[in-house]
């Protein structure tokens, strides 16, 4: 439902406020191995997650990628739309360009109710709270961290 830079993205922002919550700030190379991604690519992603204003970084000693103390809750849907736009809340699921409830596919009345609850947890679903289920063991960041 998401790309792949998207899952990346998701994943370095929730490791990095794993870390900022320990008062450290993570570099790009460090993100990358900790959530099982190529590091070019995560150093693009982290750019664009920056040059967006979702995450904030500093270079030298000391520097890296961190949160803005005053920056409100990050929700999973500010992220898909930084990185994809609205495609993921409107396309068709069955890949029609003209789909809509007066032109439906055969998907079209299943796949919107799937698309609405995607988006409610998008909505809901904030960078902090996936931490916190990690934080709090509920959840994994990645499968190497099981061994």
């Amino acid at each position: 439902m998401i790309a792949k830079s998207t899952e990346y993205a998701i994943r370095a922002l929730v490791y990095i406020q794993l870390q900022n919550w320990k008062t450290k700030r993570p570099g790009a190379a460090e993100i990358a191995k900790e959530i099982d991604a190529p590091e070019a690519f995560s150093a693009k992603i982290l750019h664009t997650l920056t040059k967006h204003k979702l995450l904030d970084s500093m270079k030298g000693r000391g520097g890296g990628f961190f949160f803005a103390e005053n920056q409100p809750e990050l929700t999973l849907y500010k992220v898909i739309i930084v990185l994809e736009g609205d495609s993921s809340f409107t396309r068709c699921g069955f890949g029609l360009r003209n789909c809509s409830n007066s032109n439906p596919c055969p998907l079209h009345d299943k796949y919107t109710v799937f698309r609405e609850g995607f988006l409610t947890i998008t909505r809901s679903e904030t960078i902090g709270s996936m931490a916190n289920k990690i934080l709090n063991k509920e959840a994994v960041l990645n499968t190497t961290s099981l061994l």
